[in-house]
């Protein structure tokens, strides 16, 4: 269970970060209030992992999602560039997080 709760954690960390982009600098209550029902979700999801999991592998995890999810959203959703060396950054992020995962 610990694992579903960190992955949701991670997913919910996409969410509010995107909400955060979208907030324009907390100028659209809608992103704003997005962000923090999200952010509020992450948290707690995170802290109910962390009572089974490690702290540094269950934040490493949480993060990588987030930063993974994140970037995926930047590029399908914003439309950043997807360049070689941006894909070989993600792809060395969930090297971690699979490698992270089969140390515990």
């Amino acid at each position: 269970m610990a694992w579903v709760s960190l992955f949701f954690a991670g997913v919910f960390e996409i969410v509010w970060a995107w909400a955060m982009k979208a907030s324009d600098g907390f100028t659209r209550p809608w992103a704003v209030v997005l962000m923090l029902v999200t952010m509020g979700l992450s948290f707690a999801l995170l802290a109910h992992a962390m009572r089974v999991l490690p702290l540094g592998t269950a934040y490493a995890i949480w993060t990588g999602i987030g930063a993974l999810g994140a970037f995926g959203v930047g590029i399908v959703v914003l439309g950043e560039p997807a360049t070689a060396l941006r894909m070989l950054a993600a792809g060395l992020i969930l090297s971690g997080i699979v490698l992270m995962k089969l140390a515990t």
